[in-house]
């Protein structure tokens, strides 16, 4: 990378910048620097204090106990209170694409015909310094309207003009995720407020100018105190930035079962911000998995049985509809995992069939938009959000149908695992790791964009299906089986990882081929361990450069 600048180097002796990266002096200069060691300060913290709430919370769970409606804020669910009116330019959001920070990438989606694309520092993106930086230079320079790229194979990418770009919005990582390379008084800072604080930082002020925010979509939220913190360190850049109070919006994913306990109460932390709450399906699912870690009797069926049609499921959608129409914001769908397979037009348009029914589901129930992973799924949600929804939204259908109940929400679907799922979700666990350790944050596999949401679910039910599962009977002395009646255990799990490097090896140009057998040992390290890691993404970061 060109012009580059050794951090430490910066007036604040304190920020460093690991000796092993560097950033280009314009992106990470000492200003942006000073700018980032304020916030740490400020909200370093209080970050904490919500993950060892989270940690104290997990225990309560662990303990035999269920999430529920919390009684101390029966007053925000039952308040005649709406969120603030939305901007013109997030009225209408029918189809969202989502995907990595990639220069290539940011290029399609913005110009894909997409009513949004949400930039993804989080779960289709490594957090490699190099992705990291790249991203936040691609979207400055989208931002701009100055954004090229050129492949090895000699094609040259460019923007649409800006009135035919999707509006851009960008979901940082996690508030349990660090960033290792930049510490600020020996703390590592917050992945959260480094990826948006960085990126308000340098395209604030210019995406204001275009009446298109900066906005901003928030993942892993488990409590509305969470959410109260993000609007804090909101309001923190608006006053340093020089903004009006309210000019970052914000949309919600609702991915963790904890949180649809507290949408109402998530809303309103953050209300003067505050668009719309996402079906943020597949995370969601992963979260009931590690919710439920310690109870016998939650065990869910393999991953392509527990669809949205599931009772749980269905309810989550209902409630988190009927929520956001009560308050004035955005209810928007899921995302779509399939996506065309290059050269089988039969299998491309079996992919398109399941897109179609699924946002005619999403449609039908209410939501106000959808989320897609592939340009070409685009036309393919908006045709059925076009003939389903002819109006921007459709904060008109209250669900006033909809009466959901703590056990609506936890009752686990029943199904089967076959040991083809079970050795899926073994052979999608290995490749996405390899891949994610190799620096590619999102993977096709089998005709599914696995992602780390996605992959969560794989790794989370193997540990689940292998440590707590259901008592132990004569016909299945595991307490566990497969549908042939083959029990679920070690041996399996043995079985099924055996085979995978040479099968593997056999597939030419696989990413991170090269990391199969650290993915493996990963695998198995997580799968045996005693207590149910709370993200892979973790021990895995700790292994990237």
């Amino acid at each position: 990378m060109a012009a580059v600048m050794e951090m430490d180097q910066g007036p604040d002796r304190n920020i460093r910048l690991s000796p092993a990266v560097s950033a280009p002096p314009d992106l990470l200069g000492p200003p942006a620097l000073d700018f980032l060691a304020a916030l740490h300060r400020s909200f370093e913290p209080a970050r904490q204090a919500r993950l060892a709430a989270r940690r104290e919370r997990q225990k309560f769970f662990d303990a035999g106990n269920a999430p529920d409606f919390r009684p101390d804020t029966a007053a925000i669910r039952e308040g005649a209170w709406r969120v603030a009116p939305l901007p013109e330019a997030l009225r209408d959001r029918r189809v969202e694409i989502t995907g990595p920070v990639d220069p290539k990438m940011v290029i399609n989606a913005l110009n894909s015909g997409a009513k949004v694309y949400m930039a993804d520092f989080e779960d289709s993106t490594t957090p490699t310094w190099d992705n990291l930086v790249t991203g936040q230079q691609a979207l400055r320079r989208a931002v701009a309207g100055t954004l090229t790229f050129d492949a090895p194979n000699g094609k040259h990418y460019a923007l649409k003009p800006f009135a035919e770009q999707a509006v851009l919005m960008v979901r940082p990582r996690g508030w349990h995720l660090d960033e290792k390379h930049l510490t600020v008084d020996g703390e590592p800072m917050s992945g959260s407020l480094f990826d948006a604080g960085l990126f308000a930082f340098h395209n604030a002020h210019a995406l204001a100018a275009k009446d298109r925010g900066p906005y901003l979509y928030l993942p892993k939220l488990q409590s509305m105190e969470e959410a109260q913190l993000w609007d804090d360190a909101l309001g923190f850049i608006e006053r340093a930035l020089g903004l009006p109070v309210g000019q970052i919006r914000v949309t919600v994913l609702i991915e963790t079962l904890p949180a649809v306990f507290e949408m109402d109460e998530i809303l309103h932390a953050l209300r003067g911000r505050i668009a719309g709450l996402n079906c943020g399906r597949w995370d969601y699912v992963f979260s009931y998995l590690k919710t439920f870690r310690a109870h016998r009797g939650k065990a869910l069926p393999e991953r392509g049985q527990v669809t949205m049609t599931q009772p749980f499921l269905r309810a989550y959608t209902d409630l988190l509809v009927q929520t956001c129409h009560k308050r004035g914001a955005h209810a928007m769908g899921g995302m779509a995992a399939v996506i065309p397979v290059s050269g089988d037009p039969v299998a491309t348009e079996a992919a398109f069939e399941k897109v179609r029914a699924d946002k005619l589901r999403e449609a039908k129930a209410g939501c106000d938009g959808t989320w897609v992973a592939h340009p070409a799924l685009v036309p393919v949600a908006r045709e059925v959000f076009d003939e389903h929804m002819p109006t921007p939204n459709q904060h008109h259908v209250r669900r006033e149908d909809v009466e959901v109940t703590r056990d609506d929400l936890i009752t686990p679907s029943r199904g089967t695992i076959t040991r083809a799922g079970f050795e899926n979700n073994v052979e999608v666990c290995v490749r996405y790791l390899a891949a994610w350790l190799d620096g590619l944050g999102c993977v096709p596999i089998h005709g599914l964009m696995e992602d780390a949401a996605t992959a969560e679910i794989a790794r989370a039910q193997l540990w689940q299906w292998l440590h707590h599962t259901n008592p132990p009977t004569a016909d299945c002395p595991s307490g566990l089986c497969l549908d042939d009646g083959t029990p679920v255990d070690e041996c399996l799990f043995e079985q099924a990882l055996i085979g995978l490097p040479s099968r593997l090896a056999a597939q030419p140009g696989l990413p991170g081929a090269g990391r199969v057998n650290e993915a493996i040992e990963l695998l198995e390290q997580l799968t045996r361990a005693a207590v149910l890691e709370d993200f892979l993404t973790l021990p895995a970061y700790a292994r990237l450069e």
